[in-house]
């Protein structure tokens, strides 16, 4: 299967045919519009190998998402970045090219933080072998990482190595009725201190905080911290995690990616708060270039960044733009994987 990758991707490179890299599809509406020839991966797929007690785990990019998470679940163990579930089909090489991460993110980690090594297909249809002794590009970067977020723009990711953690003795959850402004300075506050929190969320008035960790620090939190529990707490957490929480659904959905101690920003339209203050989701009725601007210029000038993740239309640029410098650096990653830009042209810039 990788000879055929590669033979089509020569003849692609050849032909400057562009390419669009997907596994199941379940996440073609992130990012710009797909472009180009389906080159689908789902074909090659399966546990390279695991090792359980090395909490380490490598698999072919088309592997089901599903399949790695039942496996890791038979030895008590988790993806603990918490990927988003976009549907059954979806695949590992999607979950490392989106980088996506759940409500454990901010306690664990995001994707990046766990890609131990990849093995990668470049525009001239050559195996590259990134990790283990974290080996680098002629530039000095640690390309396993890079790829984490690239959208399949530098290459096809054929396997990925990833480490996994055990999953938690003891979890439990809590709610507190604050306003938003309040949430976020107990978070802060509770971000101080030696507390098990992984994961937390604010919406309409109601902080949730999940605990997890020995069942002593847990029970011992719970008492320090208050509140109330949280009912059907697996749920909520799920459907936070797989985006099927009633924020996500119809309408355009900005994400804000700001610093944890910002207060809280005044947009217009509704947000629901992740990550102890990290990661914003406001929900707008439309999108266009003014509100862009807005929305962009103000989370700037609390030190963050906004994407435009999900709209029927996107009228305005997807990713927050990037300044001259790291243009360049992004400009120079693609010509040494892509020289000929036909991997997923136009998905991120």
């Amino acid at each position: 299967m990788a000879a055929q990758f590669a033979e089509r991707i020569r003849a692609a490179s050849a032909a400057g045919t562009p390419l669009c890299l997907r596994g199941s599809g379940s996440k073609d509406w992130y990012g710009q519009p797909p472009q180009g020839e389906v080159l689908d991966t789902r074909a090659y797929a399966g546990v390279v190998s695991y090792e359980p007690t090395e909490l380490v785990i490598t698999v072919r990019c088309g592997t089901p998402l599903a399949e790695i998470e039942a496996l890791l679940a038979e030895h008590q163990q988790m993806l603990a970045f918490e990927p988003p579930r976009f549907g059954a089909g979806s695949t590992i090489g999607g979950v490392v090219a989106s980088a996506l991460s759940g409500p454990r993110r901010a306690s664990a980690g995001a994707v990046r933080d766990f890609v131990l090594g990849a093995v990668l297909m470049d525009g001239q249809g050559t195996m590259l072998r990134f990790g283990g002794q974290v080996m680098k590009n002629v530039a000095g970067y640690d390309v396993s990482r890079l790829l984490a977020g690239s959208l399949g723009t530098l290459g096809l990711i054929l396997e990925v190595s990833l480490k996994v953690l055990p999953l938690p003795l003891c979890e439990t959850s809590l709610r507190f009725d604050l306003s938003e402004i309040d949430a976020l300075r107990r978070l802060n506050e509770w971000a101080g201190q030696p507390l098990p929190i992984s994961a937390s969320c604010w919406y309409q008035g109601v902080l949730a905080v999940r605990l997890s960790g020995a069942r002593a620090a847990v029970a011992a939190a719970q008492q320090r911290m208050g509140g109330a529990p949280l009912e059907h707490a697996d749920a909520f957490w799920t459907a936070l995690r797989d985006q099927t929480h009633p924020h996500f659904s119809a309408g355009c959905l900005w994400r804000l990616s700001l610093p944890s101690a910002a207060s809280a920003v005044i947009l217009g339209g509704e947000q629901l708060i992740e990550w102890s203050g990290a990661q914003r989701w406001l929900k707008t009725a439309a999108c266009d270039e003014a509100q862009e601007e807005a929305i962009r210029r103000t989370v700037a000038a609390a030190g963050g960044h906004a994407t435009l993740y999900r709209s029927e239309h996107k009228p305005v640029s997807v990713f927050h733009p990037l300044s001259a410098p790291l243009m360049r650096i992004h400009e120079r990653l693609k010509a040494s994987f892509d020289p000929a830009g036909i991997f997923n042209p136009g998905r991120m810039y």
